[in-house]
């Protein structure tokens, strides 16, 4: 990644497109505390994640981040009940139980509880683990490529399971695809290439190139140091944070 200085405010979805090879996936991995940029600085609902160790990384994420994976990675030896509700009792909540249930009902698999990964077909696997990144009721939700691995029919079903949940709970949603319908959906988009933002839009001003201002209330600005990366993201808008 070159250098960039990113908003990205409460409750928006952002769809990131781009070439392979463009920094999709390191940006996300940035967001998420996966990575480490080696200038710049990260802040995500206001906490500063640059300056974190691995154990109070893994615990925002527990709190406040909601990832959705390409390739499912449910463990293979639970049930997609189980799959759902582990992260909830790693968390110590005590409705995890019924909150498991409806989270699987929310994703329609209310008959699928009981059966392991390798018994559910690919869209279904996605859908455990789209409800297994509620689990936490996350401020942010990432998907890196979470249709690339299905067909049309069960990667549109899983992507409208990713708007409803965003749409009802408010949760910031931040989608890598190469999908450019579904990209065009988000209410702002943002391109990628060779680890530079070259374009940033949203529904209703067209595409506008990164750094010129506002677009769609969001401040964008590129700049500062080869090798800086600043993302904000907020999970309340009164908090924001920088990356």
């Amino acid at each position: 990644m070159h250098s960039l200085d990113l908003t990205i405010p409460d409750g928006q979805f952002v769809s990131i497109v781009g070439p392979s090879g463009s920094g999709k996936s390191t940006l996300l991995g940035l967001i998420a505390g996966l990575d480490a940029p080696t200038a710049g600085e990260i802040r995500v609902d206001g906490e500063a994640i640059t300056s974190m160790d691995e154990d109070s990384l893994a615990g925002l994420r527990g709190r406040k981040i909601g990832i959705v994976f390409q390739s499912f990675h449910l463990i293979t030896s639970l049930t997609a009940y189980e799959n759902v509700l582990v992260p909830m009792e790693i968390a110590g909540l005590g409705d995890a139980p019924a909150r498991a249930r409806a989270l699987l009902e929310d994703v329609d698999l209310t008959a699928r509880a009981h059966h392991y990964p390798s018994q559910l077909s690919g869209g279904e696997q996605q859908r455990v683990s789209i409800a297994r990144a509620f689990s936490n009721n996350p401020s942010i939700l990432l998907a890196d490529e979470p249709t690339g691995n299905l067909d049309s029919r069960n990667g549109r079903h899983v992507f409208e399971l990713m708007l409803k949940l965003n749409r009802q709970r408010g949760t910031t949603l931040i989608l890598i695809t190469h999908d450019h319908e579904l990209a065009a959906l988000a209410d702002r988009r943002i391109a990628l290439r060779d680890g530079r933002v070259v374009s940033d839009s949203d529904g209703s001003s067209g595409d506008s190139s990164a750094g010129d201002g506002a677009t769609g209330g969001v401040d964008v600005e590129t700049g500062g140091a080869a090798g800086d990366e600043v993302l904000e993201t907020a999970a309340e808008p009164q908090h924001q944070g920088r990356r």
